[in-house]
């Protein structure tokens, strides 16, 4: 495919970028269209407010994201003269989709009954989460010298494989023929390499035949448990999203969402340094800095124009690599998701679209992510990486059991005995997973190296990430407290855990020499593993 050339011969448009295209634009679009489900269905907001401001708003942040993450990869392929660069994914936040939704925009919905009040404090409380992961982003670098690669990959591998493509492969039962045939293209074209008829991308044919194979078991009534099609047109209308200062109303009333909306911009910086390293794996070494600023920027832009959604760099980097994109996809995402916030035509895609023909794509790049953690980290870390999915496990039960608890007509209150204490635990793991995986993952890396006052160190900041709930809040939402105002003994018995083994790791580290360094960088330095990093090349960087 031809395409425009930048200097050194990098070409922004490649074949493979159709397929990383379906996959990023198709991710984004299913964030808009839940939030919206969410906050007309179940807390019936206006549509008014949520299609034609929120919506427009938030797609935004992804607009102006993708260009600059577009512009970021031909620089760098300018730069270095590679002419494989792929783009780092931009998109928006599903937890704290989630999260805002059901945390802050619904609850306050309901208190007050006023849409226009209800959506200035959402907007308020992204753009104060813009202007703390902008202030954050200079911390990113020294984080990922920092952390092993055993904390950094294992902690997005375990949100890969657990999150990122259990919970869609689910999906596949609910239309096994449409779901089945879709995932078959799918890891046929894209994982097993197997050349298409017609030179078909491979998400592009998967999805096209899921969705074909859907229709025609439709239109004959073949669908499992008499599902109907359904399939509206279009809404078109056009809103145009300024910067405004609309949100200063909110303001004060954003201030107290805070400690449930900074662990949520605090997971997506630690999450952009993960996708940094993830990319430099690959073969494209990004600045971490300059994609966490990024991120911050689009977030801030994204509450200032009315977004109610925080951007992201999306985990996945190498799954589009492996597809054969550059930067094409994700221009052309930030057009799609951009123009589609204004002009309103974002549900009908979504409602055109099966979700078994779509799910096999997330299911490819939870693979993807999770294979590549295992490649580009020494073995003598492997267990580092096992530890570290543990957090996401926790995280994931507690999602299942919440839905279960739903559905049933009860909530956690009912709970009694062995079973209270145990969804307890699960609860007190999974929030704050993404940075308990990292510390985890990172410090038992270290103790892997007989590294053990770096080691010490990181339980130590465990101990006070605990302290402030940044990992292991006890509060069912997972917001973050004070020290002080701690909603739980049970903090200062786990600080207190934490603790014991930082001073465990520092009397044993006393004559503890390091270990040799083998052939495969255990044991390496940090400026050891920063050189070695940017000379490493990945399998999916030589396509």
């Amino acid at each position: 495919m031809t395409g425009r050339t930048a200097d050194g011969g990098y070409r922004i448009f490649a074949i493979g970028d159709i397929n990383a295209f379906f996959g990023l634009m198709l991710d984004n679009m299913s964030d808009l269209v839940i939030m919206a489900a969410i906050l007309m269905g179940a807390f019936h907001m206006p549509r008014e407010v949520v299609l034609y401001r929120m919506i427009p708003g938030s797609a935004v942040g992804v607009l102006v994201g993708d260009l600059l993450y577009t512009w970021l990869a031909v620089r760098l392929a300018r730069r270095t003269g590679n002419r494989h660069v792929t783009a780092m994914p931009l998109g928006l936040d599903t937890p704290s989709t989630f999260g805002i939704a059901f945390g802050i925009i619904g609850p306050l919905y309901l208190a007050t009954k006023d849409a226009l009040f209800t959506w200035q404090a959402a907007m308020a409380t992204v753009v104060l989460m813009g202007l703390f992961k902008i202030g954050a982003s200079f911390c990113g670098p020294a984080l990922r010298r920092a952390v092993p690669r055993a904390g950094l990959l294992g902690s997005i591998a375990a949100v890969a494989l657990l999150l990122i493509a259990y919970l869609p492969i689910l999906r596949l039962f609910s239309s096994p023929v449409v779901g089945f045939l879709s995932l078959g293209v799918v890891l046929a074209a894209l994982v097993a390499k197997v050349r298409l008829p017609f030179r078909l991308p491979g998400a592009f044919a998967g999805i096209l035949l899921g969705t074909a194979a859907h229709y025609l078991l439709g239109s004959a009534g073949l669908l499992p448990a008499g599902e109907a099609l359904q399939l509206h047109l279009p809404e078109l209308r056009f809103a145009l999203p300024l910067p405004t200062l609309a949100f200063l109303p909110g303001l004060a009333k954003a201030l107290t969402f805070l400690p449930l909306a900074i662990p949520f911009a605090l997971a997506t910086v630690v999450g952009g340094v993960d996708v940094t390293e993830s990319a430099a794996a690959a073969g494209d070494d990004y600045g971490t800095r300059d994609i966490l600023l990024v991120e911050g920027v689009a977030t801030l832009l994204a509450g200032l124009c009315g977004g109610v959604i925080q951007s992201c760099p999306y985990i996945g980097h190498p799954a589009y690599k492996d597809m054969g994109g550059r930067a094409g996809y994700t221009l052309a995402t930030a057009l799609f998701i951009g123009l589609g916030g204004m002009l309103g035509y974002l549900s009908f895609f979504v409602d055109l679209l099966p979700p078994a023909a779509v799910a096999p794509i997330l299911v490819f790049i939870g693979i993807e992510i999770l294979a590549q953690a295992f490649e580009a980290t020494p073995r003598r870390h492997y267990k580092a990486i096992a530890l570290a999915f543990l957090p996401v496990v926790a995280c994931l039960v507690q999602i299942e059991f919440g839905l279960l608890l739903g559905n049933l007509g009860k909530s956690v209150a009912d709970l009694t005995g062995d079973t209270a204490a145990g969804y307890r635990a699960t609860q007190l793991l999974g929030n704050g997973f993404i940075v308990t995986s990292l510390l985890w993952g990172g410090g038992f890396a270290a103790l892997l190296d007989h590294r053990l006052r770096r080691a010490a160190l990181f339980m130590t900041v465990c101990a006070a990430a605990t302290l402030c709930g940044a990992i292991h809040s006890p509060l069912p939402s997972g917001a973050m407290f004070l020290p002080w105002a701690a909603p739980d003994p049970v903090v200062f018995h786990l600080a207190a855990g934490y603790a014991v083994l930082a001073l465990l790791f520092f009397l044993l580290s006393s004559g503890t020499a390091s270990p040799i360094v083998s052939a495969d960088g255990e044991g390496e330095s940090g400026s050891s593993r920063t050189h070695r990093d940017n000379n490493l090349t990945y399998r999916s960087g030589t396509q």
